[in-house]
C-alpha cells in the first residue's frame, strides 16, 4: 500500500463528517451536467471508499441520495472510476456550500469564509488532499507533497490555506492544471498534522530520522575511510623517503630523534600519527611529530 493511500484511509477513518471537506471534493473533483430536471452534479475518484464517503456527506447534510456508479478505465492501469451522481438539489448544495459562481458553474477560487477560518481551513485541506493529493514515499529519497487542482487561482488560495499554518507551500503550473505543493520534510509532517493524519505523520517523522540517522552514518564512515587513505598515502611517502636516506647516506647520519620517527614509521605503516606520538621514548604532541616527518622528508627531498 502507497504512503498516500495510507494516509487517506487514516483521513476516512477518522469518522469527521465536515461540509468544507465535502466543498474542497466537490471543488477538485466534480463536474456539472444539465438533464431534464436541471443540474447534475457528477463527482469521480479511483477509490471505493471515497465514494461511498461522498455518498454520506451528501446523505447527512442534504439528505440527498445520490447514486453511485462505476466504469474501468481503458488505459493500460485500467483502474476502477466511481461516480457520485446527484441529480437533485445540486443548485441548493452549491450555493450552501459557496461553491457556485453567478452563472451556476463552479467558481475556480476558495471563499473567502473558508479562508477565514482556521477549522474550515483545516477541513477544507482534508477534503483537498482526499480529492487529488498524494505524498512520495518518504523512503523514497525526495520529500513531496502535493495537491492538484484544476485552475492555478484554485492552486494559489490552496497555497494561502497552507501558509496560514506557517507551512512553506508554493504553486506550479501545469499542462492539466496547477499543483500546489510542499517540499520540505517538517512541512509535510505538518500538514498530516492540520489535518488530522497523527499516525501517517508518526510513520513519516519514524522514517525521516531513520534515514537522517543512516545519512549520518554513511557521511562519518565516508570520512573516515577519506582520513585512513590519506594517512596511508602520507605514510607510503614517508616511507619510501626513508628508504631513499638508507640507501644513500644511511638512516644513522640522521639526529637521534629523527632515528627513533623513521624506525616506528617504517615499523608501523598503519599508525596515525597520534599513535606514533604515544609510540615515542618520550611521547610528543600530534604537531612534534608531524614536524619531524617533515624533516626527514625534506632531507630525502636535498639528496
Amino acid at each position: 500500500m502507497s504512503f498516500t493511500i495510507k494516509v487517506k484511509e487514516e483521513l476516512l477513518g477518522l469518522q469527521q463528517a465536515d461540509k468544507y471537506e465535502l466543498a474542497a471534493i466537490i471543488k477538485m473533483s466534480a463536474s456539472l451536467g444539465i438533464a431534464s430536471q436541471g443540474l447534475t452534479l457528477s463527482i469521480t475518484t479511483e477509490n471505493a471508499k471515497i465514494a461511498r464517503h461522498i455518498y454520506e456527506l451528501l446523505a447527512k447534510f442534504y439528505q440527498v441520495k445520490a447514486d453511485i456508479r462505476h466504469h474501468q478505465k481503458t488505459n493500460l492501469r485500467k483502474n476502477r472510476v466511481y461516480t457520485v451522481l446527484v441529480d437533485q438539489g445540486v443548485e441548493d448544495i452549491l450555493a450552501d456550500l459557496h461553491l457556485a459562481d453567478a452563472f451556476f458553474g463552479i467558481s475556480a477560487g476558495i471563499d473567502q469564509s473558508i479562508l477565514s477560518s482556521d477549522e474550515a481551513s483545516r477541513a477544507y485541506l482534508r477534503g483537498a488532499f482526499l480529492a487529488s493529493g498524494s505524498i512520495r514515499d518518504p523512503e523514497s529519497g525526495k520529500y513531496q507533497l502535493e495537491i492538484l487542482s484544476v485552475y492555478l487561482d484554485h492552486a494559489e488560495d490552496m497555497a494561502a490555506l497552507m501558509q496560514k499554518f506557517l507551512l512553506d507551500a508554493k504553486t506550479l503550473e501545469r499542462k492539466k492544471g496547477a499543483i500546489t505543493y510542499l517540499q520540505r520534510a517538517e512541512d509535510i509532517m505538518d500538514f498530516l498534522i492540520v489535518i488530522g493524519a497523527m499516525e501517517a505523520m508518526r510513520e513519516f517523522e519514524s522514517v525521516k530520522v531513520l534515514r537522517e540517522t543512516r545519512n549520518d552514518l554513511n557521511r562519518a564512515t565516508n570520512a573516515e575511510t577519506a582520513n585512513i587513505a590519506r594517512t596511508v598515502t602520507a605514510s607510503m611517502k614517508t616511507i619510501n623517503n626513508i628508504s631513499k636516506i638508507i640507501d644513500t647516506i644511511g638512516l644513522e647520519s640522521l639526529p637521534v630523534d629523527l632515528q627513533e620517527v623513521a624506525h616506528l614509521r617504517i615499523q608501523h605503516p598503519d599508525y596515525s600519527i597520534q599513535r606514533l606520538a604515544d609510540s615515542l621514548s618520550q611521547p610528543l604532541t600530534k604537531s612534534g611529530v608531524n614536524h619531524r616527518l617533515r624533516k626527514i622528508n625534506k632531507i630525502a627531498e636535498e639528496i
